[in-house]
């Protein structure tokens, strides 16, 4: 039986086990350096946090106010705040199917949505996973969905502030190591 294609259900399948990750590790290792230059962990969870809420209330989604904060309530709690925003403003079909400009063409909010920061919930979420020393590894279907996304991105990926260049990995690389060092990050770094 096929998945639920809905935004709400396509973020709940993204967003479950990023939250069980940012759950369960030591806070206290997220605050040294992750595999994005110059980031700690608790930055790429705030990250995620900003550039989704910006992009939902540009959009028309009513986000709530202030913003969650991982300086002030943490990483397991700012997340959890703000995905349970994001789940509700998904569910609503009228903001997920409203069309939306890309620079790729014509969307909706939600396909959008998906496009762009569900690309960003897998990669990132081996960026924390590193970060706190917590192996990600992923499944079939989500390898799948980032190699397509790297594909579909075409050399935008390569723009200021997506990913760098890629990174040489040995010829028989795993299949999840060669994805994760076409994003510009090197797998075999340590922890």
């Amino acid at each position: 039986m096929p998945l639920p294609r809905d935004a709400a259900s396509v973020f709940d399948r993204k967003n479950t086990p990023l939250m069980r990750l940012v759950d369960s590790v030591d806070p206290q290792r997220l605050a040294g350096p992750s595999p994005c230059a110059g980031w700690t962990g608790f930055d790429v969870v705030q990250h995620l946090i900003d550039t989704q809420r910006d992009f939902l209330q540009k959009a028309g989604a009513d986000m709530p106010d202030p913003t969650p904060t991982v300086e002030a309530l943490g990483a397991p709690t700012a997340w959890r705040t703000h995905a349970e925003a994001v789940a509700r403003q998904l569910a609503d079909d009228t903001l997920a199917e409203r069309p939306y400009e890309t620079p790729f063409g014509t969307s909706t909010v939600g396909g959008a949505f998906e496009r762009f920061f569900g690309f960003d919930l897998l990669v990132h979420r081996w960026d924390i996973g590193r970060t706190a020393g917590a192996e990600v590894v992923f499944s079939d279907r989500e390898l799948d969905q980032i190699e397509e996304s790297v594909a579909g991105f075409g050399e935008a990926i390569r723009g200021e502030g997506v990913c760098g260049p890629a990174v040489e990995v040995p010829a028989d690389a795993s299949r999840q190591d060669r994805l994760i060092a076409l994003t510009g990050r090197d797998p075999s770094a340590p922890a």
